[in-house]
């Protein structure tokens, strides 16, 4: 056979193990691994790794911003950052577009806004929210190609602009699981306890705190856990799959193999900023490290590693979250935007992070960036690994090869994230989607736009 590329030399990684050798593209798919294969185009991989790409399953665009988040991260730039970092395909949030992602028109407002700015595949999350349960929104949804949905038990969102995302009630979440259940489709699921977390916050604020520990301090663990409980209890119920969203507490884990002993069809996922950084260091990192969940203290850090390795975490995603930077340059940390911008080092860091310091396999590096995530969510027939016949989206990584975050490194459209600075160990050299390359250490990201909608 005549192939199209051959990435030579390098060790790839596969599902049986990772080995030195070939691997051979044709028309956008692996066709071939082994000894010897040569093609027109060959790579020299030697000393690399070869790697599937990430599927990042948890990423915000906020294209079409709806003249309100114009500004925010866009296609161009969200997509760019995702092949320099080595994310080949990643599931989009259905919010902070506007509108958000809710039902037919709004979906199908998100293609056309993308429409040739793709340097990535992409896969669709579909809302849900309280206004679409009643209006065959989420039917509309799956009727247009979402590969799952997104609700937040947390509170989101802002009542002055229509069509803005909004957060369930109880009954919207069991009417929603009860309508997703029939789709077989994965619900993923912000879970905190919204009237505890925004009183306890505004209680904070009135007595004149404003430090960024201090937030954290007013999302304690247990709000995290009760309504991983409450959702794990509504699926039950309802028989609808579930997936919780960056779990920040080795408890909220715990949470998640109960449920599962108990026969609920549930998984959870971590952040990378959960695994890189602690509270201890946020005061001095500022406002660039706010989320929420918030990022917890060395302990909850700890547990959360351990529960990467034992695979109950299915895997370690960015939340790419990002905003302008007058969101994030506030006094007081209670009024900062709370999402920090990290896709375009979810491949590097946490190579870094899990090989190269606490010794994970090459195996199970793979497992956690793009096999796991892409079986749970049903997409496992064209991404994931590097088998033959499916999509060649291809990662290589020196291992060795440390630098500093810089600023003017990133992609994104408005450059700030609290990984600038750090000495991370690895560096991605090369990256694939279909076989196409999208970035090279050397040439940048490239000015085609080869991604797709999925």
């Amino acid at each position: 056979m005549s192939y199209d590329l051959v990435i030579k030399n390098g060790q790839v990684i596969l599902e049986s193990g990772a080995v030195v050798t070939d691997l051979a593209v044709k028309d956008g798919k692996i066709a071939a691994i082994g000894e010897n294969l040569s093609a027109d185009q060959e790579v020299d991989a030697k000393g690399l790794i070869v790697s599937p790409g990430m599927f990042d399953c948890h990423v915000h665009i906020t294209e079409n911003g709806g003249g309100y988040r114009d500004e925010w991260e866009g296609y161009v730039t969200g997509t760019s950052a995702c092949a320099k970092g080595g994310v080949t395909s990643f599931l989009e949030m259905p919010l902070n577009q506007v509108p958000a992602t809710t039902d037919e028109a709004s979906i199908k407002d998100k293609y056309q806004s993308g429409q040739g700015k793709l340097k990535v595949d992409v896969f669709s999350f579909g809302g849900l929210v309280p206004y679409n349960v009643e209006t065959g929104g989420i039917q509309e949804l799956n009727e247009n190609g979402v590969t799952a949905y997104k609700c937040f038990m947390a509170t989101c969102g802002d009542r002055s602009i229509d069509g803005d995302f909004q957060n369930v009630d109880d009954y919207s979440l069991y009417e929603g699981m009860k309508q997703i259940a029939k789709t077989g489709k994965v619900l993923a699921i912000h879970a905190e306890n919204a009237a505890i977390t925004d009183r306890l916050g505004e209680k904070a604020k009135a007595e004149g705190k404003s430090k960024l520990s201090e937030y954290v301090a007013t999302r304690p663990v247990f709000t995290e856990v009760e309504p991983i409980q409450r959702a794990i209890l509504f699926a039950k119920e309802t028989g609808c799959r579930i997936h919780i969203c960056h779990v920040a507490c080795p408890e909220g884990v715990e949470a998640v193999i109960k449920g599962q002993q108990e026969g609920v069809d549930v998984t959870c996922e971590t952040c990378l900023h959960y695994l890189y950084f602690t509270t201890d260091q946020l005061d001095a990192i500022g406002n660039v490290a706010k989320c929420s969940p918030p990022i917890r203290d060395k302990e909850a850090q700890d547990g959360l590693w351990d529960y990467v390795f034992s695979g109950d975490i299915i895997s370690s995603i960015s939340d790419h979250s990002p905003c302008t930077p007058d969101l994030k340059d506030k006094e007081n940390a209670f009024d900062a935007w709370g999402g920090i911008s990290g896709v375009q080092n979810d491949v590097d860091v946490f190579f870094d992070e899990a090989v190269n310091k606490r010794g994970m396999s090459l195996e199970q590096f793979a497992q956690v960036i793009a096999t796991q995530p892409a079986r749970r969510f049903g997409i496992d027939d064209t991404k994931g690994s590097l088998s033959v016949g499916k999509d060649a989206d291809i990662v290589l990584i020196d291992p060795n090869k440390s630098y500093v975050l810089a600023a003017e490194d990133l992609e994104y459209r408005n450059k700030i994230s609290p990984y600038i600075g750090s000495e991370i160990g690895a560096t991605v050299m090369a990256t694939y989607v279909r076989g196409h390359e999208v970035y090279s250490k050397d040439k940048g990201v490239t000015e085609e736009f080869v991604g797709e909608f999925k």
